[in-house]
């Protein structure tokens, strides 16, 4: 790289600190509506010159950027990013060694003042549409953030959600189902149980299928996932056999169990039980032999000068609202640690390499563009 540019590229990684500090800074949790639209607001200011469109559902903002005077149909490339945070104690920035500390340095504030200085650096000199989406409410499911976005007809070819993922590309994220198992039985006196029926012996029964289908795993292992959490009856009696009890059980399914896990639970039940799907997202799927992952793969590894693996999420991101109207979305991100504690930290140089990994991607993608408008 020439001296010009390892100055321009220094100062740009200056000015990705900086922002990054002030956004940290900043108590953006969710609990803290006011902190939510403050940092909101921070992340606008870096970004006038450009097409903002505003989002708000329940009081909860979101905003979408672009480079284009009217949103398109479908933009060629979005990039997604989150300001809130998981509650923590250190919400003073500090830099030691070549890590940058804070509550949300990782996840995702250091990425996101990235992205900012990305969109800014390229959004003018490309001929597609190209988006920055900012929202405030992924840690709590985004669903009045990219969800309501996507749900408004937000589109795109292809979707980089900026999540740490140490430079390697996720494709692949489990669907979620939680869901509420029912049974219902014969109330009677607890002294006379053959004349009632009771209904948590009902639904021990079927737990005890369940943990024997789906048994938790010991290691990590890519396989659906069944947890038990919570288990409730309406009876407050201890001379009573209760004729209702539920149970809450939070599944994590694999791609490849997408059509067969609600008919493979559903055989587990016995006559009589109901089930109740209260929230249901699909999993995670994009081709290895996608034209945007094999390019951002490739030019990561020429930036990075090593493989760039592609894997597999136990955990969902804001990708799985584009998997769910077949939008490509992956995850990539720079180098980070220990998300959600206070000790959590961004590596510095890795924001560098990630800034000049996006402009090529973006850059490059001249070649790739498709006709969107």
């Amino acid at each position: 790289m020439c001296q010009n540019c390892n100055i321009k590229t220094m100062t740009t990684l200056n000015k990705i600190l900086r922002l990054s500090k002030d956004f940290i800074k900043i108590n953006s949790i969710s609990e803290n509506p006011k902190a939510l639209e403050e940092i909101l607001e921070l992340a606008l200011l870096n970004l006038k010159g450009f097409t903002i469109e505003n989002f708000s559902k329940d009081g909860i903002k979101s905003a979408l950027i672009y480079n284009t005077n009217k949103r398109p149909k479908k933009f060629n490339v979005i990039l997604n990013g989150h300001l809130d945070v998981i509650p923590g104690e250190e919400y003073e920035p500090k830099i030691v060694g070549d890590k940058l500390y804070g509550v949300g340095s990782m996840d995702m504030k250091a990425n996101v003042a990235c992205l900012i200085m990305v969109f800014k650096e390229v959004a003018k000199k490309v001929d597609y549409p190209l988006a920055l989406q900012l929202v405030t409410d992924e840690q709590t499911g985004s669903l009045y953030g990219t969800k309501y976005q996507v749900d408004m007809g937000v589109r795109a070819n292809f979707v980089i959600a900026g999540e740490t993922t140490n430079f390697n590309i996720v494709n692949k994220a489990k669907g979620i189902i939680w869901m509420k198992i029912s049974s219902k039985g014969k109330t009677a006196h607890s002294a006379y149980p053959w004349k009632g029926k009771n209904s948590i012996w009902e639904i021990n029964e079927f737990l005890n299928k369940l943990k024997r289908k789906y048994s938790p795993p010991h290691n990590e292992v890519w396989q659906t996932t069944v947890n038990v959490s919570r288990i409730e009856t309406s009876n407050n009696s201890f001379n009573k056999i209760p004729d209702d009890c539920e149970v809450w059980l939070d599944v994590r399914y694999i791609p490849e169990d997408k059509i067969a896990i609600l008919n493979q639970l559903k055989s587990l039940m016995p006559k009589g039980f109901s089930m109740s799907i209260v929230f249901e997202e699909p999993p995670l799927l994009v081709d290895a032999s996608n034209k945007y992952v094999k390019t951002l793969r490739d030019l990561a590894k020429n930036v990075l000068a090593h493989k760039i693996s592609l894997y597999s999420a136990h955990g969902t991101s804001d990708t799985t609202y584009y998997a769910k109207v077949n939008c490509p979305a992956v995850e990539f991100g720079p180098i980070g640690v220990t998300g959600n504690t206070n000790n959590e930290y961004i590596n510095i140089p890795s924001l560098k390499m990630y800034y000049q990994i996006l402009i090529k991607f973006l850059l490059d993608l001249k070649v790739l563009t498709l006709n969107n408008q």
